[in-house]
């Protein structure tokens, strides 16, 4: 079994890392595997760095539309050792937030380690522990380790609605601008961020707008006494039990929001930290003023109607399903990487167990920004490459997937968009002890500090 006590990752002389994908993971992962000495390779299918916020970006994967603004609060969302600067509002703009991954980019020489217009089409384990890696060139290329970075919002998950729709259908990962809606009917179904942002959108200027929700969802406003709303929620960070962190964050929504249902908003079916909040400055505002009428679950599409679970059933001339997305790796076999039903057992949310050299970055749902998690993952990551950190054993790796498992059903709603949720300031916590828990493994194997360097 690999990792049977606690087996280095460190990469042999003579090897490389390979990175795939160049949003913002991709970026930091690169970063942390040259601040360690570790040689990287990184492969992005589009044209420049940004990832999901390059809008219109060409590598059709970019899920940005024209007003997305950040849902996460700059300070929160910058990387560590690269702040936002004073430019940026609270809440950028998508344009705000290229601006600084570029910025980020050229600070530290992040463009160089990758090759642009060339998508990566296969990663296989070779018979020597390393990976070959074959390119849309036609090149395949072989590296002692992979990180991949590629994302998990932009392979659109549809609902299987009964019935027939005779309108207009698309995924939210294909919406961009309002206006050709202009004077029709929409549903918009879901009530996620991206749900929200676009009924909104769309309420201006179409004729009528009705968003679907099956469990409703605990909309927070961006700002709360002034400031950010997630400037409030880290001042509890780790540090408050759920049960006291679910009660303080009640109160401050009862004070600032009141009671959802007085705006036609329904009660949520689950606690307001069992699943990631919406948070929207204007929704409420909207639906409480009538622009955006709340139904409850799609029962049946019919024809040029929709049915829904009251038993009601109303004409639209277009559905846009903001309904998630599924988590891909098609460059992998499904016995390398699989993630059925968006389920899928990483060790730390990083760690491919059973095969060593095999590192996820940035496949996290947290409750705040991904960036500053992906930037800690990436660290772990190029310490074990590095060789100054050493896992456990397989069987300790293995124990720690099923505790995290066990964590999050009995934590958070059985959801597909729930299976990789994580409370932010926990699991950065709890991925920085295990660093450290890293590093004495390594000391006590014995391993030489140090990176692998080419010959």
């Amino acid at each position: 079994m690999p990792f049977p006590d606690g087996t280095p990752e460190q990469l042999a002389p003579g090897q490389r890392a390979c990175v795939i994908g160049a949003g913002s993971s991709g970026l930091t992962a690169v970063k942390a595997l040259l601040e360690a000495g570790v040689p990287v390779d990184g492969y992005e299918a589009g044209s420049d760095i940004g990832g999901n916020w390059r809008y219109g970006n060409d590598n059709g994967r970019s899920s940005a539309y024209r007003s997305l603004h950040i849902i996460s609060s700059k300070d929160q969302m910058a990387f560590s050792d690269f702040p936002m600067d004073d430019a940026t509002p609270d809440y950028g703009h998508h344009s705000d937030v290229l601006r600084y991954f570029e910025a980020y980019a050229d600070r530290f020489g992040l463009r160089e380690p990758f090759r642009f217009n060339t998508a990566v089409e296969r990663v296989e384990p070779a018979d020597d522990g390393t990976w070959d890696v074959t390119l849309s060139t036609g090149e395949t290329e072989r590296y002692g380790a992979v990180v991949v970075c590629n994302g998990h919002h932009w392979s659109p998950r549809l609902p299987d609605f009964p019935g027939r729709f005779d309108g207009e259908e698309l995924h939210a990962h294909h919406y961009t601008v309002p206006e050709p809606f202009s004077g029709k009917r929409v549903l918009v179904v879901g009530i996620g961020n991206s749900a929200c942002d676009i009924a909104i959108d769309l309420c201006r200027i179409a004729e009528r707008v009705v968003l679907s929700t099956r469990s409703s969802a605990y909309v927070v406003p961006k700002y709360v006494l002034g400031r950010p709303a997630d400037h409030w929620t880290s001042l509890a960070g780790e540090r408050l039990p759920l049960k006291v962190r679910e009660g303080l964050y009640n109160l401050l929504l009862k004070l600032v929001v009141g009671d959802q249902g007085r705006y036609g908003l329904p009660k949520p079916d689950h606690s307001i930290l069992g699943a990631h909040v919406t948070l929207n400055q204007e929704f409420v505002s909207y639906v409480g003023h009538g622009r955006i009428r709340i139904k409850p679950d799609v029962a049946q599409l019919a024809g040029d109607a929709v049915r829904f679970e009251d038993g009601t059933e109303e004409p639209f001339d277009a559905i846009v399903y903001a309904t998630g997305y599924d988590i891909r790796f098609p460059f992998l076999a499904p016995d390398v990487l699989s993630a059925e039903g968006n389920r899928i057992a990483l060790y730390q949310r990083v760690v491919v167990p059973e095969r060593p050299g095999l590192y996820v970055v940035g496949l996290v749902q947290p409750l705040g920004a991904i960036m500053p998690l992906a930037e800690v993952q990436a660290e772990y990551v190029a310490g074990l490459l590095a060789g100054t950190m050493a896992l456990p054993s397989g069987d300790a790796i293995r124990r720690s997937i099923r505790r995290d498992a066990e964590r999050v059903a009995k934590r958070y709603a059985a959801r597909p968009r729930h299976t990789i949720q994580v409370d932010f300031h926990v699991y950065r916590a709890a991925v920085r002890r295990e660093m450290a828990a890293a590093r004495k493994r390594a000391r006590r194997l014995g391993i030489a500090p140090g990176p692998a360097r080419p010959d």
